[in-house]
């Protein structure tokens, strides 16, 4: 029986990566440099995996970070979850163990409330305002203000789509929705939602996610096109129901005494070259998003797109959580953020 379990565990283990079970999975991103010379090091940390283009960027961020300062700083980027899950990783951020970390924007909320922002229901929910969002500096700004107070900064941020529903069975209206018993993350954002929408759901961390699938205890996952083909959960939830009521990110966070201990040139070279990464990731996270759906859709998986009065009425339903978030965040601040991005028709 110890064998049996040992082995299913094997098993669970190796779907988090879906398609990615190689002896070493991380062997097409080894450096074509030898780092043991770098006078600084910058642990860089992330669940998933680099395939992701919003996660792939860690690398591409260490290897020109490695050019620019000529081998002084490098960034030691650790996915697939090599250095513990995002709530664990999280506490070492703020010891200092990591020293920075592309945290989901469900998790992240854990560092301060006001982050919890991205993650609310049809406000920053398209990649249009995600891109105005943060081009503005006030909203962008205020954004990270909470974080900084906890010796964290917010340097930017990459995205991995459009947050919707995969499903074992058809769901074409909100009445469907109410027949799934809905995964959700560990995320009291996403916990609010739910609940106010009176969809039936299951808080269950990442990993168990595919097994759950496969035995039946769930039958949805909430979450985007890219992230569930490329873990393949698509091909146990063979439908997909577009909702894009919010952009799945991960936030780059950096610990702030690390960081204010760095020579200044490599602060500068630092932060200039995650943010110019994390934008050209952002852009490739949208086409790298149109794939996978195509890919999905020829492998057989069924796409739906919410009519536009059940669309209407989750936003309608959402008013108790925009009311408990803006007391966490703000109501001034997600006020200016709604008002701002609705006044420029995105």
């Amino acid at each position: 029986m110890l064998r049996l379990l040992c082995i299913a565990s094997a098993l669970v283990a190796l779907s988090v990566s879906g398609a990615f079970a190689e002896s070493d999975p991380l062997s097409t991103w080894r450096p074509a440099f030898d780092p043991s010379g770098a006078q600084y090091t910058y642990i860089l940390s992330n669940v998933d995996h680099p395939s992701i283009e919003g996660i792939g960027v860690g690398y591409r961020i260490r290897d020109k970070i490695w050019e620019r300062s000529q081998g002084r700083l490098y960034v030691d980027f650790r996915p697939l979850a090599q250095l513990g899950g995002e709530r664990d990783v999280i506490q070492k951020l703020r010891m200092g163990a990591v020293q920075g970390m592309l945290c989901s924007s469900v998790a992240a909320v854990n560092v301060s409330d006001t982050l919890g922002l991205v993650n609310l229901p049809f406000v920053v929910d398209t990649y249009e305002k995600l891109e105005a969002f943060r081009n503005d500096p006030e909203l962008w700004n205020r954004f990270g203000e909470g974080a900084a107070r906890q010796g964290v900064l917010v340097v930017d941020f990459t995205g991995y789509g459009s947050y919707g529903w995969a499903t074992t069975a058809p769901v074409r209206t909100l009445e469907d929705a109410r027949r799934v018993n809905f995964r959700i993350a560990q995320a009291p954002v996403n916990t609010d939602l739910y609940r106010a929408w009176g969809l039936r759901f299951t808080v269950m961390p990442w990993p168990d996610v595919q097994q759950a699938l496969q035995t039946g205890v769930i039958n949805g996952l909430d979450h985007t096109p890219t992230v569930c083909n490329v873990t393949r959960k698509f091909d146990v939830a063979k439908h997909f129901t577009h909702l894009d009521y919010a952009q799945g990110l991960y936030i780059h966070l950096m610990n702030k005494r690390w960081f204010e201990r760095l020579p200044a040139d490599l602060q500068k070279i630092l932060i200039e070259t995650i943010e110019e990464e994390s934008s050209r990731a952002r852009a490739l996270a949208r086409e790298q998003e149109e794939r996978q759906i195509a890919e999905a859709k020829a492998k057989g998986v069924q796409f739906f797109t919410l009519g536009e009065a059940d669309r209407q009425k989750l936003v309608e339903l959402s008013t108790p959580v925009y009311e408990r978030w803006g007391e966490r965040i703000g109501a001034e601040y997600l006020e200016a953020v709604r008002r701002k991005l609705n006044d420029q028709g995105l």
